[in-house]
């Protein structure tokens, strides 16, 4: 294994060996992690991108929800049928019940 002469250790072949593929083993890792890191911090900025998008497109679908049901609110509708020229009349309306 190691030979100790005048205080010296002195290192074999292989562990020098073990020693140099641990280094570039751990210096690897240290290159893999940063690119790691790298990447996802990347899709971090495109996700919240995507959750403002989202957000703001939510926003558009509510006012136009809004816009949807004031358009076909029953007055709406009942002075757009006077403006044409129909008339509502109540007698036509049959109520069904269930049993």
């Amino acid at each position: 294994m190691r030979k100790k002469k005048n205080n010296i250790i002195k290192l074999h072949n292989f562990e020098k060996r073990f020693a140099f593929i641990g280094a570039i083993a751990l210096i690897t890792l240290w290159v893999f992690s940063f690119f790691a890191k790298i990447s996802l911090s990347s899709v971090n900025v495109e996700v919240e991108r995507l959750s403002k998008k989202v957000k703001n497109q939510e926003k558009v679908n509510q006012s136009l929800v809004m816009k949807i049901n004031e358009l076909a609110s029953l007055e709406n509708i009942q002075s757009v049928a006077n403006s044409e020229g129909l008339a509502y009349n109540n007698n036509n309306i049959i109520i069904i019940k269930q049993q």
